[in-house]
């Protein structure tokens, strides 16, 4: 997990990051108030959290915070404050992505309590399907054990959580195989793709009686954003080893 503080005057702070920060999977920076500095640093870094403080001289915390969601759409934010304000205080396109507010003076628990809620959201799955398909959780790239079991997960990523039956899948990953054959190969498939899962701890697919169904909460996928409006690095090729991936180029095109 990887996290940022900004606060102009961060020394108070910084001591109580250090007292309660032990975890050996969390690295944390801080800022002073300088954006561009903070921007640059977010555009290279893969943060899933960030603790600003509201009020300081170069810029208020929560412009601050639009700017880092328009390059992470999927950071969390902690407002740090010594005013009386809310969620309902703050602008609507900020509201999701706040978990919420650690009052001055600086409550350690509470500060501990963010962490652990910022640590379970960092169980998230990185999807880039744009050229390839590229899977990372935790930082780390996904392995899987066979090249059709990685190919049925990006398919279930394209139904982006609509149900994809045997028969679908068959069409896509096996088409001009004998069906009973195709049955048995889909059937592996998913038996290696379940036990990939399993293995990271990271279930995120409903298995049916010939149906899957992928539940995605946790996962951010460049497909998806740019199906829903936001900024993604879409340049004409998608899921470019998968022959059936070509059907989604025209839409694609029409949205870049």
């Amino acid at each position: 997990m990887k996290i940022i503080v900004v606060d102009d005057e961060s020394d108070a702070l910084h001591i109580v990051f250090d007292e309660v920060i032990s975890r050996k999977d969390t690295e944390y920076k801080f800022f002073k108030d300088k954006p561009e500095d903070i921007l640059e640093y977010v555009a290279a870094n893969v943060v899933d959290g960030a603790f600003l403080d509201i009020k300081m001289p170069e810029i208020d915390g929560t412009v601050l915070a639009e700017k880092l969601i328009k390059i992470r759409p999927d950071i969390k934010i902690v407002f740090i404050t010594g005013l009386n304000v809310n969620k309902n205080d703050l602008p609507e396109q900020i509201k999701a992505n706040t978990l919420g507010f650690i009052y001055k003076p600086y409550d350690k628990n509470e500060l501990i309590n963010y962490l652990n809620l910022l640590s379970d959201e960092a169980a998230r799955l990185d999807v880039v399907m744009f050229d390839t398909f590229e899977c990372t959780l935790g930082g780390r790239h996904l392995e899987f054990s066979s090249g059709k079991s990685r190919e049925l997960f990006a398919l279930l990523l394209v139904y982006g959580g609509k149900t994809l039956s045997m028969s679908d899948a068959i069409a896509h990953l096996w088409p001009d195989h004998d069906t009973e054959k195709a049955k048995i190969l889909y059937r592996d498939a998913v038996w290696r793709l379940r036990k990939t899962l399993q293995n990271v701890n990271f279930n995120c697919i409903g298995f049916n009686y010939g149906e899957l169904t992928l539940d995605r909460q946790n996962i951010n996928c460049d497909f998806w954003n740019m199906l829903e409006g936001k900024k993604g690095n879409y340049r004409g090729d998608f899921l470019k080893n998968y022959d059936w991936s070509t059907a989604y180029l025209a839409k694609l095109d029409k949205l870049d």
